[in-house]
């Protein structure tokens, strides 16, 4: 508000330093210097040494000091005013005064609050934390996706909308955005483990060899980050390599500081290999472990999404995939008969599902384990 008003005081001042002159009568002129009075004095008496010496006529001599007389008189005179201004005329440059002084700011600030972006921030940004409905979110999200189509090379738009993409689970779109961060600021923990975690999304919680490489480079420039080696163990977990991923997930529960959020999630991870670490609080696997709430989200959309109808061969492959990685057997072997129905006419999906199934493990056609 402060801002506002120095704005509507400066510009009311530069105004007024303009149109104030309008609003004035005429100046009047000063009494003529007193070296012009001499100089026509000399006048006077050069014309009287010139006629005595005969170099002018008497009558032109005559002729001269009276228009020089005339001259001095004038000179001598009162002060007289330059042109003055009639009162009718003056009261109009004073009201002319009065509506550029009032009229130029508010036409100013009016074309500003139609054109212009009085409430946006020079340069965008989103606080989800902070809260906010879907709505909101979603309009602000609308608001950098245009400044970004129009600066597509603005590298701190890519870094602020790529983890809300991510955290309203439009993994796809996070994903482009993490890799246009990376590829125009370089690289950084948070840049490739958000677009490794970005791929594990988009893939319904599998991580692919893609991924993997992102938090692994993650890793490499920050060893400590927890995100990135989780990922990592689950990636060991999916290849069937049980005693890395254990070993992972121990070290992830042993570095952990005391109250980690996702603390509880890793030593759920580490139930399923029978055990925990000493020193946590883990005494026995349950009959299901929780799963990290972002990997259940993906999960969950995806079998909402295929539910509705429609889906392509690879997202149903996934989706069976991703339930057997979480170790949800039926639920995969449901999602498989589902998938057969779904894609019936096509010969070669059914032929790659027939494929998944073998490899998991789930039992013959229309069958569960």
């Amino acid at each position: 508000m402060a801002l506002w008003c120095v704005m509507a005081l400066m510009t009311g001042a530069a105004v007024m330093a303009v149109l104030w002159p309008l609003s004035r009568r005429g100046a009047s002129l000063g009494p003529v210097e007193q070296d012009d009075l001499g100089f026509y004095r000399d006048q006077l008496l050069e014309i009287d040494r010139e006629a005595d010496r005969g170099l002018i006529a008497p009558a032109e001599a005559e002729a001269a000091k009276a228009e020089a007389g005339r001259r001095l008189l004038r000179a001598k005179g009162p002060a007289r005013p330059l042109a003055t201004t009639g009162e009718p005329a003056l009261r109009r440059r004073r009201a002319a005064a009065a509506l550029g002084l009032s009229v130029v700011p508010l036409v100013g600030l009016a074309v500003y609050g139609a054109l212009g972006s009085p409430g946006l921030a020079t340069r965008p940004s989103l606080d989800l934390a902070a809260g906010g409905s879907r709505t909101e979110i979603g309009a602000l999200i609308a608001k950098v996706e245009t400044h970004l189509a129009a600066n597509p090379n603005d590298a701190r738009g890519w870094d602020v909308i790529a983890p809300v993409y991510l955290r309203v689970g439009r993994f796809e779109d996070a994903a482009r955005a993490f890799s246009a961060a990376r590829r125009l600021a370089g690289d950084n923990p948070d840049r490739a483990a958000g677009y490794g975690e970005a791929l594990v999304g988009a893939a319904g919680g599998v991580v692919s060899r893609e991924a993997t490489t992102a938090f692994e480079e993650a890793v490499k420039l920050d060893p400590g980050s927890a995100r990135p080696r989780f990922y990592l163990a689950m990636a060991a977990e999916q290849d069937g390599k049980s005693d890395l991923a254990r070993a992972e997930y121990e070290r992830l529960v042993r570095s952990a500081p005391p109250q980690a959020p996702w603390l509880p999630v890793v030593e759920a991870r580490l139930a399923r290999f029978g055990g925990a670490p000493s020193g946590t609080q883990q005494q026995a696997a349950p009959a299901r472990p929780e799963v990290a709430p972002e990997i259940r989200a993906m999960v969950d959309g995806l079998d909402a999404r295929l539910r509705q109808g429609g889906g392509n061969a690879d997202e149903w492959l996934r989706l069976v995939r991703s339930y057997a990685v979480l170790g949800e057997r039926d639920a995969a072997a449901d999602r498989l008969n589902q998938a057969r129905l779904a894609l019936a006419a096509d010969g070669p999906a059914t032929a790659r599902l027939d494929g998944l199934a073998q490899e998991l493990g789930l039992g013959q056609r229309g069958t569960s384990p």
